[in-house]
């Protein structure tokens, strides 16, 4: 049996590897869009506070699934970084700055950004969907939570999370994320949870068509390598 040690390595050795060695030798050059995304995040806080700038930022950021779809797509973007009403200002910015800081160490910028949206997007259009269905099946929600500001940086943070960690092997943390959520979910049926669970169906099913793309084009370089032409259709 391996000892704890051992079991840490193989589960985030990899994951550790890279983070440290992007902190060590970029340092805060190491992840940049996330320094700016906290910043963004603080300044829609301390903008919203304010008597001249909440109607700005509810209109530039936040999302409501009764709102008209253009509209919430539209939003979707910032929303991610207009404060919660159920999260402190400090836990999103945690959020943002250690999970968004580990995805664009080991990801990069664009996947980060685009596995964030995708995560996000999901919550947004799913509200509508949990809406329309009503409150009788396992994926519906009561009409009221139409009306329910839906804004903050989780669903993309969970996405992030699930993410990184399949792509990095650490599978059973990835898996521990998912039980969490599911848990969640479960004990608490609202919208912030079953949002999450949207995110990561999302961020799943586009791992899953980005590896099923590498399978595919290493499938077709090694008929290149081997001699025989691809099949074209």
């Amino acid at each position: 049996m391996r000892s704890p040690a051992a079991l840490a390595r193989a589960e985030w050795g990899p994951l550790w590897s890279t983070v440290r060695r992007g902190v060590v030798t970029k340092r805060w050059r190491a992840a940049p869009m996330t320094l700016g995304a906290v910043c963004l995040a603080a300044l829609f806080h301390y903008a919203q506070n304010q008597s001249w700038g909440y109607r700005f930022v509810q209109d530039i950021g936040s999302v409501r699934a009764e709102d008209p779809l253009w509209l919430s797509l539209l939003r979707t973007p910032l929303s991610l970084f207009v404060p919660a009403l159920d999260l402190p200002v400090w836990g999103a910015l945690a959020q943002i700055l250690i999970v968004f800081g580990i995805a664009e160490i080991c990801l990069g910028r664009r996947v980060t950004l685009a596995v964030g949206y995708v995560a996000t997007l999901a919550g947004t259009l799913y509200a509508r969907l949990g809406t329309a269905l009503g409150p009788d099946g396992p994926l519906g929600l009561p009409a009221s939570d139409a009306r329910i500001v839906d804004n903050g940086p989780s669903a993309a943070v969970v996405g992030l999370a699930v993410y990184v960690c399949w792509r990095y092997g650490a599978r059973c943390t990835a898996v521990v994320v998912v039980a969490l959520m599911v848990t969640e979910a479960a004990v608490k049926p609202n919208l912030a949870g079953k949002e999450h669970l949207a995110a990561i169906s999302a961020v799943a099913l586009a791992g899953a068509a980005r590896a099923a793309h590498a399978a595919v084009r290493h499938r077709g370089a090694e008929r290149s390598g081997s001699g025989v032409p691809p099949i074209r259709s």
